[in-house]
């Protein structure tokens, strides 16, 4: 759900999003700094930053280990995290007991009371150990890297690991797979608080994808098919050129002078979800892109967006963002309030 975070509690005063990343002992450089470079980036109208990242330790300022050949200074103590309104746990290759036995140690345990009720949660790769062993997914679905999935499952049985994904949303907690995923993530959330303008804006300046479609199979090493094969591209591009007609799965093989099986197969192989399920992603992000810029009906949005009538639309918007598309124009119409 959208939130207006740029006000105080009533509204009536202009207060940034305070994300407040926890470095721990033997992160990794590139993983910490992802929430700065996304987060530090989208601004209002009046060029004012929607968010405040900080950096803190479990221990009082001072140097943290990295896993690389220096270390960092980290200017806030533990009761940083009293003060956030997102918390993000970077990955960290010295976890100790959390890797080993699925339990904190008393200086994180420590530092994690300090979260109050209701600040959203996040972990990028292997951070999502501490959000585990912290109780905080018992219950719910998560996810970290590929290789590393099957030993998370072990130590958090009473978790829902899915290694196929990119990142999952569940609400109040969020997580990434593997180190690049935390941009996907971090991205999600901006895209989830200030809508799909800001997420497309910081991202062609962060130079990635706004939105990278598949999951965690597009990177899970396989023998090297035969470079003669044809792949899938090309029915993607036709495909997406059509989205407001009918296309069936034979005619998108048809493009790879494939059969509907080999297809399907290759498709899978390459990006990770079914043909199925990627039309339907495309349409729903087609859906988004009209939802906002323009004032089309909801006749017209599901007509262009290729779901045929607006009920349909409506099904598949709200199963993809947890709003019908009323209320996500609602909230995301540009030149609405930011």
């Amino acid at each position: 759900m959208h939130t207006d975070l740029s006000t105080g509690a009533r509204g009536d005063a202009f207060r940034p999003h305070r994300v407040v990343v926890l470095a721990l002992d033997g992160l990794l450089p590139f993983e910490l700094g992802i929430p700065h470079r996304i987060f530090g980036q989208p601004k209002d109208a009046r060029g004012r930053r929607l968010y405040d990242v900080v950096t803190c330790s479990v221990r009082p300022p001072g140097r943290v280990a990295t896993d690389a050949d220096f270390s960092i200074e980290v200017p806030h103590g533990p009761e940083a995290l009293a003060t956030a309104d997102t918390v993000i746990v970077p990955a960290s290759y010295e976890l100790g007991p959390v890797f080993e036995e699925g339990r904190l140690t008393e200086e994180l345990a420590a530092a994690l009371a300090f979260v109050r009720p209701g600040t959203r949660l996040a972990s990028i790769c292997t951070g999502v150990y501490v959000l585990a062993a912290a109780g905080y997914l018992d219950g719910r679905p998560a996810t970290t890297h590929w290789a590393d999935a099957d030993r998370f499952q072990r130590l958090f049985p009473r978790i829902r690991v899915d290694a196929d994904v990119l990142f999952i949303d569940d609400g109040d907690v969020l997580t990434s797979a593997g180190v690049a995923a935390g941009i996907d993530l971090c991205l999600h959330m901006v895209r989830r608080d200030r809508g799909t303008a800001v997420a497309n804006d910081v991202a062609r300046r962060t130079v990635v994808p706004p939105h990278r479609h598949g999951g965690q199979a597009q990177y899970i090493d396989r023998p090297v098919p035969d470079p003669q094969l044809a792949t899938t591209t090309t029915a993607r591009a036709w495909a997406l050129k059509r989205l407001h007609e009918p296309i069936q799965l034979r005619d998108m093989a048809g493009q790879e002078a494939m059969s509907v099986r080999t297809f399907t197969r290759r498709f899978r192989e390459e990006v990770g979800v079914s043909p199925g399920q990627w039309l339907t992603r495309q349409r729903v992000e087609r859906a988004r892109h009209l939802l906002e810029s323009t004032d089309l009906s909801m006749d017209r949005v599901a007509a262009d967006a290729g779901f045929g009538t607006a009920q349909s639309m409506r099904q598949h918007v709200q199963a993809a963002l947890g709003v019908t598309p009323t209320a996500y124009r609602r909230t995301f119409r540009v030149g609405g309030a930011v």
